[in-house]
């Protein structure tokens, strides 16, 4: 078996067990038994069930759209700006669907659509994607200009903090109700997605893994610079509108449920890259998706048994991984 072979097994494997022991896991110990009788409708009490089905499922499916979609984004995002240190968090994507998602949930209670859960999801939704879709497109018309990817990355960060600011006058202007709704936003959390908007939620996660699929063959081209790929017949306006319509759909829509997680779009790929020892984004992508869907698991089993916001939880296991890549990418700097 090839060392790719092996370690897609074991991805799969890791990733199965640890969704298995997310439902297990929790305030209320659960035998495997039980799990299994609630998942196929034998007979168990229906409090567990209760938990297993309305708590624990949602919550652990989250964790694996979510963990999936926040590494394929930052794949392609390192790839197309081609800097290690890109990332929905970092070049500020996740503050721009921040934004989206802050005008509308402190202003939600004036529109009237605080009270319609259903509107009030969709409108979330819509938000982040036009916030995040915003950002990445002034970053994309800033790098067709600037080539250094150092400055690229610093205007993104500058990206990110002005919009933290505006984020904040919203803050200090909104009602009290609001204002709570939205701090609670802010920490992120895989538990909090009901299951009308992980039904919004999945599809629209779903299409954005496949668009990431699709432009596999043009991120290999990619990598090999704007002017050779040009000269293979790569089409590359078309190449960055899909990367930038997948980037929007995955980051936009987990920030916009799930709240801005970072470091698992930032630290994956360079993991994936690191076990794999691989360039080619046909090996690289399923690889980041798998890692980024078994990570999350893991820092949601961790953030239960410590009772810690997620965001702790990625941020610590994320941080050594950056650093790594920042030490062994010194002429960066």
């Amino acid at each position: 078996m090839s060392r790719s072979a092996w370690f897609f097994s074991v991805l799969v494997v890791a990733t199965a067990v640890l969704f298995a022991v997310d439902l297990a896991v929790g305030s209320v110990a659960l035998s495997p038994g039980e799990v299994w009788r609630a998942l196929t409708g034998g007979s168990v009490d229906p409090a567990t069930r209760d938990i297993v089905l309305k708590i624990r499922l949602l919550k652990a499916s989250t964790a694996l759209l979510a963990g999936a979609a926040l590494a394929a984004a930052g794949l392609q995002m390192q790839t197309l700006f081609r800097n290690p240190l890109a990332g929905p968090y970092v070049l500020g994507v996740s503050s721009g669907a921040g934004l989206g998602v802050a005008l509308f949930l402190l202003g939600a209670p004036l529109s009237g659509v605080a009270d319609h859960s259903f509107v009030q999801s969709l409108g979330i939704a819509g938000s982040a994607w036009l916030g995040s879709a915003l950002v990445l497109v002034l970053i994309l018309a800033v790098s067709r200009r600037i080539k250094d990817i150092m400055v690229i990355l610093i205007l993104g960060m500058m990206f990110g903090s002005g919009i933290g600011s505006v984020v904040e006058i919203l803050q200090y202007l909104s009602d009290e109700a609001a204002l709570k709704s939205f701090v609670i936003w802010t920490m992120g959390s895989l538990g909090d997605v009901t299951a009308s908007q992980l039904a919004l939620l999945s599809p629209v996660v779903i299409a954005g893994l496949v668009l990431s699929v699709a432009v596999i063959k043009p991120l290999n081209l990619l990598l090999l610079g704007e002017n050779y790929a040009r000269t293979m017949g790569l089409g590359i306006r078309r190449t960055r509108t899909l990367l930038l319509l997948s980037t929007v759909l995955l980051a936009g829509t987990v920030t916009a449920f799930c709240g801005p997680i970072g470091f698992i779009g930032l630290a994956v790929p360079h993991l994936a890259r690191m076990s794999f020892r691989s360039a080619d984004h046909r090996i690289l992508m399923p690889a980041s998706m798998l890692a980024g869907a078994a990570l999350l698991l893991v820092c949601d089993l961790v953030s239960k048994l410590l009772a810690l916001p997620i965001n702790t939880i990625t941020a610590l296991m994320g941080i050594p991984v950056v650093i790594v890549v920042v030490v062994r990418n010194r002429s960066f700097f």
